[in-house]
C-alpha cells in the first residue's frame, strides 16, 4: 500500500514551492527525515503532512528514513514560522536548523568530558536571588527578563530553574553569545547536572551531527548548552530555554535566513508550554521597552551576588599628551596597574574593537592611502605575516616596500589594532605572559580552548576585541584598559550609542566580581561625552530613558518596524540605476511609508560589486514584508536588521 506525504526538501527547487507530494510504502510521522529525489539528486527533506487522497499526478518515491524518530513539532513549527516571518525560503530554513550531513553515516566517539573549574557544587544565594528564584518557580510559560548586573549571579538563577525543569522531567537550552563562553557555562552546570549536550561551530561535522542526534534521542532530562544554533537542537519536552548576554548582536544571523535567536527563542518556548529566560545586565532598549509594554515579568538584581570591592574607574583624555608621557597609546596611569597587577600574579585586560596591527597606510610624500582594489575601503597591516589586509572581504598583498604611486620610501601605518597593542605590551613587560583573542586568533589557541589559563591565571595579560567584553568570569582578573573608548560613537546607525554603552558597560564589569579591588581605565577622545559617564556610573535607566526619547523622534525601533533593502551590481552606475527605480515605485506604491535613500551602502564595495540601499519604516510589519517578498533579483531584503551599516 502507498501512503502520501507533502516532503520539504532542504534544496531550493522552486522560489514559489517549499514542499512536494512524495509516496512511501511505510507510514510516517510528521517531523520524519528523510531523503528524497531531487530532479537527478537525492536531497534530505522533512515530512510536513500525510495527504488523505492518492494525487492526481505521478509522484516520486521517499528513498529512506534518516532518523528513527522524528523532529518535535514545536520545532517544525518554528522552521515554518521562521520561513514566513523573515520571508525566507523554507529549505534555507531547514539548512540551518538541520545538522550538516545528517544523512553521513557516522562512527560513534567518546563524549567529551567535562571538568568542573570549582570544587564547590552548593549554590548559596543571597535575598534577591531567592526572590527571582521564587519567581520563576511561581511563574507561568512565558518570557521573563532577567536584569540583573554584572557579577550579580544570572548563572546560577538559570542552573536553580534547570534544576526546577529537571524535576519536572523536562530538558533546557542555554543559550551564550560566543563560542568563548561555552566552557565557562558548562563548567558551572556539570556540577549539577550529568546530562549535557553541548554544540558550536568549532565542533567538527560529525561531532555537532552526533551532538544532535543524542539530541533528538534523549528520553531523560537533558540541559544543552551553545551559541545561537543551539536552539535548534531537537529535544522533546522543553521546559526552559535562556538566552544569556541577550542584548548581543551575535544572536542575529547576519545570512538567510536573518533570524533574531530571541524572537525565534520565545515561538519556540510558546509551543513547548516553557519559561523563556532572557538575561542581561544591559538589556537592548527595543527589548527593555517590548517588556514594559507587553507586561512581561521583568525581575531585576541590581547587587552583586556576593561582597565584592568596589571598581575605581578613571577617565584618561588622549588629547592630553602629558596622560601619555611613556608610551603613546597607554596612559601612564594604566602602565603603573599593569606593572601592579603582574606585581601581585593578577591579570590584566586590554580591549580594543579593531584588530589588526594598524588600520591604515598611507605615504606622507604624496598622500597615496592603501586600499582594497574590490571594496575600496583601507587594507588593515598585520605586520606578523608582513601584509596589508582587507576585513571586509579578505583581499591580501604584501606590504610594499616604497610608495607604488610616487615610488618615495615614505610610507607610514596609523591607528592601533590589537596587534600592534600585543607587540608593544611585549615590548614593555617581556616577562609577562600575554595573549591576543581577535577573529585572527588561531582557532586553537582561542578563548574557549584556552579558558582553563585564563581562569587559573596562567595568562597576565589578555588583549582582544569584543569577544572578551561578555561575560568572562575570571577571578584574578583586576585591571581592565579600554584604549579608545569613542570609536564606535562615530558610526552612522542609531544604534551606535547603546552599542558603546553595552560594551563599556560589559568590558568593566569585568572586574569587580570578587574580594580582589578592580580598576579600569578608559581612554577616550571624548571624555565627557554622555554615553561614557552613563557606562561608568553603571546608569542603565538614565541611558534607557535617555535612548528611547531619541528612538521615538527619529521613529526608529521599537516605535516602527525597519526593513533595509540592498542592490547589488557590478557598476556602480547599474546600482544607482536600480536604486532609484526601486524608490521611485516603492513611493508610488506606498505613499504611507518613510523611504530613505537610494544612498551607497556603509560598505558600497563588497565582492567586487557596487551596493546601494534603501530603509524603509513602518508601524506595520506586514506592509515590509510584503516588500521583501516581492524584490526583482539582484536585491537582498534584510526585515528588522541589526544595524543601518
Amino acid at each position: 500500500m502507498r501512503y502520501f506525504y507533502l516532503v520539504a526538501p532542504s534544496v531550493v527547487v522552486r522560489a514559489t514551492e517549499p514542499a512536494f507530494t512524495y509516496h512511501s510504502t511505510t507510514q510516517l510521522a510528521v517531523g520524519s527525515l528523510v531523503r528524497v529525489p531531487v530532479g537527478k539528486k537525492i536531497a534530505n527533506g522533512v515530512v510536513l503532512q500525510s495527504v488523505a487522497q492518492k494525487p492526481s499526478f505521478a509522484t516520486k518515491p521517499i528513498e529512506t528514513t534518516l532518523t528513527e524518530r522524528p523532529l518535535p513539532g514545536p520545532l517544525v513549527y518554528v522552521a515554518h514560522w521562521l520561513s514566513e516571518y523573515y520571508a525566507t525560503h523554507l529549505a534555507t530554513v531547514l539548512q540551518t536548523v538541520l545538522p550538516a550531513g545528517l544523512h553521513k553515516q557516522r562512527r560513534e566517539s567518546k563524549k567529551n568530558v567535562v571538568h568542573p573549574n570549582r570544587a564547590r557544587t552548593k549554590i548559596v544565594f543571597n535575598s534577591q536571588q531567592k526572590a527571582v528564584i521564587a519567581a520563576l518557580k511561581k511563574g507561568q510559560p512565558g518570557t521573563v527578563l532577567l536584569h540583573g548586573v554584572t557579577g550579580s549571579g544570572k548563572t546560577h538563577i538559570y542552573i536553580e530553574a534547570a534544576k526546577q525543569q529537571a524535576a519536572k522531567q523536562r530538558s533546557s537550552i542555554i543559550l551564550v553569545p560566543e563560542i568563548a563562553l561555552t566552557p565557562q557555562l558548562v563548567a558551572e552546570f556539570a556540577q549539577h547536572f550529568t546530562n549535557l549536550i553541548v554544540t558550536h561551530s568549532g565542533m567538527t561535522e560529525a561531532q555537532r551531527h552526533q551532538a544532535w542526534l543524542a539530541a533528538l534521542e534523549c528520553t531523560t532530562p537533558t540541559v544543552v548548552i551553545g551559541p545561537r544554533s543551539a536552539l535548534f537542537m531537537p529535544l522533546r519536552n522543553v521546559g526552559l530555554i535562556v538566552v544569556d548576554e541577550c542584548h548581543e548582536p551575535s544572536y542575529k544571523q547576519e545570512q538567510s535566513p536573518r533570524y533574531s535567536a530571541l524572537r525565534a527563542a520565545s515561538i519556540l518556548a510558546h509551543h513547548h508550554k516553557a519559561q523563556l529566560i532572557l538575561g542581561s545586565a544591559t538589556p537592548s532598549v527595543a527589548d527593555y521597552y517590548l517588556a514594559e509594554t507587553n507586561k512581561s515579568q521583568i525581575l531585576r538584581l541590581s547587587a552583586p551576588a556576593i561582597k565584592v570591592s568596589p571598581v575605581q574607574a578613571k577617565v584618561i583624555d588622549l588629547k592630553r599628551r602629558d596622560e601619555f608621557r611613556r608610551h603613546r597609546f597607554f596612559s601612564n596611569v594604566l602602565l603603573t596597574l599593569i606593572e601592579q597587577a603582574i606585581a601581585d600574579k593578577q591579570q590584566t585586560l586590554l580591549f580594543h574593537n579593531r584588530r589588526g596591527t594598524s588600520p591604515t597606510t598611507l605615504c606622507e610624500h604624496c598622500g597615496w592611502l592603501a586600499e582594497c582594489p574590490i571594496c575600496f575601503l583601507p587594507l588593515t597591516l598585520h605586520a606578523d605575516r608582513h601584509i596589508l589586509q582587507c576585513h571586509l572581504c579578505g583581499y591580501a598583498q604584501p606590504v610594499p616596500p616604497s610608495c607604488p604611486q610616487c615610488g618615495e620610501p615614505t610610507i607610514v601605518f596609523k591607528g592601533v589594532g590589537t596587534k600592534l597593542i600585543e607587540t608593544e605590551i611585549a615590548k614593555l613587560f617581556p616577562k609577562a605572559r600575554v595573549a591576543r583573542f581577535d577573529a585572527d586568533t588561531k582557532s586553537s589557541e582561542a578563548v574557549h580552548h584556552r579558558y582553563q589559563e585564563l581562569y587559573d591565571g596562567d595568562i597576565d595579560i589578555l588583549i582582544g576585541t569584543q569577544m572578551l567584553a561578555k561575560g568572562l568570569d575570571l577571578p584574578k582578573l583586576t585591571v581592565v584598559g579600554v584604549i579608545q573608548a569613542d570609536s564606535g560613537l562615530i558610526l552612522p546607525d542609531y544604534q551606535a550609542e547603546e552599542r558603546v554603552f553595552q560594551l563599556l558597560y560589559q568590558v568593566m564589569g569585568r572586574v569587580g566580581r570578587g574580594l580582589l579591588p578592580g580598576h579600569v581605565v578608559i581612554q577616550s577622545y571624548q571624555p565627557d561625552h554622555p554615553i561614557l559617564k552613563a557606562a561608568i556610573a553603571r546608569d542603565y535607566k538614565g541611558f534607557y530613558a535617555a535612548e528611547l526619547q531619541k528612538r521615538h523622534a527619529g521613529n526608529f525601533p521599537p516605535f516602527r518596524y525597519l526593513l533595509k533593502l540592498t542592490c547589488s551590481y557590478k557598476t556602480e552606475q547599474g546600482a544607482v540605476k536600480a536604486s532609484q527605480k526601486m524608490a521611485k515605485e516603492l513611493r508610488a506604491h506606498h505613499p504611507d511609508l518613510e523611504i530613505f535613500g537610494p544612498t551607497p551602502a556603509f560598505y558600497e564595495r563588497l565582492g567586487g560589486a557596487y551596493r546601494w540601499q534603501l530603509v524603509i519604516k513602518s508601524r506595520q510589519r506586514r506592509q515590509l514584508l510584503t516588500i521583501a517578498t516581492s524584490l526583482p533579483a539582484g536585491w537582498q531584503a534584510d526585515i528588522d536588521p541589526l544595524s543601518l551599516l
